[in-house]
């Protein structure tokens, strides 16, 4: 069992030596790819001396326990130690997603519903700010449609990590299970009846490209600059500084207004413009591989209802993993790891059995 592991016991003491020469280290780089492939096999490596050491102690304790009887639950405790290590280095050795230490840029988009889907959009994109802060990540947001009533039709945010962090533990790693469609049933604040009404939020989660994973060529771009609404500073309404990117090859289009000057703007726009044309890609790869996994956690179809907010219950709804709980307010108030965490396993338990 778990032969290979000893080839990934090569490469990690090969990257040790590595990473041990000064010389490496002046190329940046390189010497960020050989850290993240090292900090990736660490805990696989540890885990593998785990198990066989636990499996050394087991027949040492069958030995002792042939003479000792009182040895006999001490054999007992090591097989259920080495059950558990062999599980854990299972799912360490289920292949990774490439991207899951990259940071995100979350778009929020008020769907039917009107003013109440506006500001449960609102509440959308606060209960992710607090998330990103409880896990001590950085937020920007990038780019925003307020709604009349304090709610929001729209907004994009980028969230990033401050380090370095351990596998599985990156931005992308935990918040990429949250695209989808979000619906809430609650009295709306403009109801005057009491009546529960239902209405929804679009969450779309993308890893954020950096230029080296996408060449734009400019010559497929169309760039229209215009004059930004809604409420703002001196210069906001009043110069041409809002710009709106086409992609002519895709035809995505990205619009951002929320800075002061056409420039920056138009840096906003390039960077979710990059994060799309990334997912599409990825997307694309994963419709032609044909023999690719077909995880009941879906994170590439973003139409899909994911989740309820039922707030006359208190209660948060996973409808891809049936998880359940009657804790919402704790949730929208950041504490998001319990219903991520259903995902995470329920994804890991779906490539464990493909991969056997």
């Amino acid at each position: 069992m778990f032969e290979a592991v000893e080839e990934l016991i090569g490469e990690h003491s090969d990257l040790e030596k590595q990473l041990a020469d000064p010389a490496i280290h002046a190329d940046q780089a390189r010497a960020r790819r050989l850290n993240k492939r090292y900090a990736e096999l660490t805990p696989i490596v540890g885990a593998y001396r785990a198990w066989r050491q636990t499996g050394e102690d087991i027949a040492t304790a069958r030995e002792l326990a042939a003479e000792e009887p009182e040895f006999a639950d001490e054999v007992k405790e090591l097989q259920a130690r080495e059950e558990e290590l062999t599980e854990r280095l299972r799912l360490l050795l289920v292949p990774r997603d490439p991207s899951d230490e990259k940071d995100v840029i979350l778009e929020i988009k008020a769907g039917e519903g009107g003013d109440e889907s506006a500001l449960f959009a609102g509440d959308l994109l606060r209960m992710y700010l607090r998330y990103a802060e409880r896990r001590g990540w950085k937020t920007e947001l990038i780019a925003s449609t307020e709604s009349d009533l304090g709610g929001y039709k729209d907004a994009q945010v980028a969230v990033k990590t401050k380090g370095g962090t351990e596998p599985g533990q990156g931005v992308w790693a935990r918040l990429k299970y949250e695209g989808g469609v979000h619906r809430v049933q609650r009295v709306p604040a403009t109801e005057s009846q009491g009546r529960i009404h239902t209405s929804a939020a679009g969450v779309l989660v993308l890893p954020e490209a950096e230029e080296v994973d996408v060449e734009i060529n400019q010559n497929d771009l169309r760039i229209d600059v215009y004059r930004s609404s809604g409420p703002g500073g001196q210069s906001v309404n009043t110069t041409d500084s809002a710009v709106r990117i086409t992609h002519e090859p895709t035809g995505i289009v990205v619009s951002c207004q929320n800075e002061k000057s056409q420039l920056q703007n138009k840096e906003q726009a390039l960077r979710i413009l990059r994060a799309r044309l990334l997912a599409a890609a990825q997307e694309e790869a994963e419709k032609e591989a044909s023999d690719a996994r077909r995880s009941q956690v879906r994170t590439v179809d973003r139409s899909e209802r994911v989740r309820t907010y039922n707030f006359p219950e208190n209660r948060i709804s996973d409808h891809r993993v049936g998880f359940k709980a009657y804790n919402l307010d704790q949730v929208l108030d950041g504490e998001l790891d319990p219903v991520i965490q259903a995902c995470v396993d329920a994804d890991s338990a779906a490539k464990l059995a493909a991969a056997q």
